[in-house]
């Protein structure tokens, strides 16, 4: 696949240009660039930064970027079989439990929340930093709501972080995965509380939380003039209206851990 001209390979993290060491420098630079695509690509256009992935795979399957860049683009892409096989190669070269929630959401993925709930209560949980407690948290809720257990994935994800006011990456994923739940099990005004505190903590526009809180307040956004009203205008006929559809936001270790948050 090509690379563009302005990518060098140099923009890698130092702890995988640490690891592409071990390759042969011309080697190096060609899986280094194909992980800076990767990297570039995986939030919006996954498809193409699995492409990438699949090349690094091929030139350096030993080094273990390698095998998780290849399993965070396959697992964008809804490959969860996949996915979970290079986060285990990873896991294995590097001894690191930090994939162990993304590992689980595949699981759910793979439509095995049981086996996701099993990996909740596994000792690798009590060895992840805070963050990656965060999100076993979110991924172990979402197993709960798969089994039809809402009730259960409301107390599960009441913790110390939920509670906290302080603001971290994880916040407003977690606040909103907690509305989401609260809105299942029918605590609407709860729900709508949550998603307002989620609103809050998202600087970074990662979960679709003020659309939700719209839609409580029965609020609907509309485009002031679309294409077929633009022709009615002109022409004075009728058009077909635009399809309707609505995408609530998802819980996990996309980032996080994708199917993580839910």
């Amino acid at each position: 696949m090509p690379i563009p001209e302005d990518v060098t390979g140099d923009e890698i993290d130092k702890d995988v240009r640490q690891e592409l060491l071990s390759l042969p420098k011309t080697l190096a630079e060609d899986v280094a660039k194909n992980l800076v695509m990767v990297a570039k690509l995986l939030d919006e256009e996954p498809e193409r930064a699995y492409g990438y992935s699949r090349v690094a795979l091929r030139l350096a399957s030993r080094v273990a970027a390698v095998r998780e860049a290849a399993g965070f683009a396959a697992y964008a892409v809804g490959k969860y079989s996949e996915a979970l096989a290079e986060f285990r190669a990873a896991r294995r070269m590097t001894g690191s439990v930090e994939l162990w929630p993304v590992m689980a959401d595949c699981e759910r993925g793979l439509g095995r929340p049981e086996k996701a709930m099993a990996m909740a209560g596994e000792p690798e949980v009590q060895k992840l930093d805070r963050a990656g407690q965060v999100e076993m948290r979110l991924v172990a809720a979402g197993a709960r709501r798969d089994m039809g257990q809402a009730d259960a994935a409301v107390v599960t994800l009441q913790s110390p972080e939920l509670a906290s006011s302080a603001v971290h990456p994880w916040t407003a994923r977690l606040r909103y995965a907690y509305a989401d739940a609260l809105l299942e099990v029918g605590r609407e005004d709860d729900a709508r509380d949550w998603f307002a505190k989620a609103l809050e903590a998202d600087q970074g526009g990662t979960t679709d939380a003020s659309d939700r809180l719209a839609a409580l307040d029965g609020v609907e956004f509309t485009d002031a003039l679309d294409d077929s009203e633009t022709d009615e205008a002109e022409t004075g006929e009728s058009g077909t209206g635009p399809a309707e559809g609505d995408e609530a936001g998802e819980d996990t270790a996309q980032g996080e851990a994708g199917a993580a948050q839910g």
